[in-house]
């Protein structure tokens, strides 16, 4: 892997393909996109709809396809964010557009951890509702870590878990990579699959965790999503 980039960050909705050093992480299932055609049309799209739905009076109405939640290690900061327009920027302090500000929620007292963390959300993500599923684009200068049921290995399919469930997938992201978070099809061969052992939390299997700079899982210290300084939950209504 080569060195990491010294330079500014891509200005909002500019180029979009990574760099040459940065090599794909896993080819086998086809869930990082390097496309920018189609990363592109997704984000022109969020340009022209973007609104704060969580200011809206509609916020709740059953049109959204998604709401997010913002959490600081176990507690969650702020009310819900639901999501109606294809495409919602996540970020915490960006002067032009709209979205979800991050930056705006406030909590006391944090953490150092928490504040270091949060002072590298920069540009953060775009999440965009595709026909084949939903897809995060990490916009920012560091990486995110994306968990759900669809990133999972199948039960008895290999994936390292002789308990016969499906094993803890956290998939990590470099900056100007995206990843298909959430996959429609593989959603609706899993609901009839038998639900794994709850290791982390409550199983919701039409969810996606989003940890900002920091991973978890069997291979950190941190174990569990709520050892994250930041992080987010976006509960789809996909099936629901």
């Amino acid at each position: 892997m080569g060195q990491a980039r010294t330079e500014s960050p891509p200005p909002p909705y500019s180029r979009l393909s990574p760099p040459e050093e940065y090599k794909p992480l896993d080819l086998s299932d086809s869930t990082l996109s390097y496309t920018e055609t189609e990363a592109t049309n997704s984000l022109i799209t969020a340009l022209g709809e973007f609104s704060d739905a969580s200011m809206s009076p509609d916020a709740t109405k059953p049109s959204h396809w998604c709401s997010v939640a913002y959490w600081e290690h176990r507690t969650r900061v702020g009310r819900l964010y639901a999501v109606s327009e294809q495409a919602v920027s996540i970020f915490y302090d960006l002067p032009q557009g709209s979205g979800f500000c991050l930056g705006q929620l406030h909590l006391e007292p944090r953490s150092e951890s928490v504040r270091r963390t949060r002072s590298k959300i920069g540009f953060g993500i775009v999440l965009s509702r595709e026909p084949d599923g939903v897809w995060a684009y990490n916009r920012g200068e560091h990486p995110i870590f994306v968990n759900s049921p669809t990133l999972d290995a199948p039960a008895g399919g290999g994936g390292g878990n002789s308990g016969g469930g499906r094993a803890l997938v956290v998939r990590k992201v470099p900056p100007g990579y995206s990843i298909k978070a959430f996959d429609f099809a593989r959603s609706d061969l899993l609901q009839h699959a038998a639900e794994p052992e709850a290791t982390d939390g409550p199983y919701d299997p039409n969810s996606v965790r989003i940890s900002f700079a920091k991973g978890w899982g069997p291979s950190y210290s941190r174990q569990f999503i709520t050892s994250c300084p930041c992080w987010l939950e976006i509960l789809l209504n996909h099936h629901r």
